[in-house]
């Protein structure tokens, strides 16, 4: 067996981490009454830092 070395990471560098690499949310919401589907909400959502350094296209 081999001993696991355990780190701790404080919030805002772990966050810091995944903005850097981007983090993609996806969901599937379904509301449903006697296996009749109603309502059908899927959720996709991209969350990533933006470097400032970076030329607009609109010219800003």
């Amino acid at each position: 067996m081999t001993v696991v070395e355990r780190r701790e990471i404080a919030l805002v560098d772990l966050l810091d981490r995944l903005l850097a690499g981007g983090v993609v949310i996806t969901g599937d919401v379904t509301l449903r009454i006697a296996d009749v589907d109603l309502v059908r909400i899927d959720l996709n959502a991209l969350i990533s830092s933006v470097n400032r350094n970076v030329s607009s296209p609109f010219g800003e």
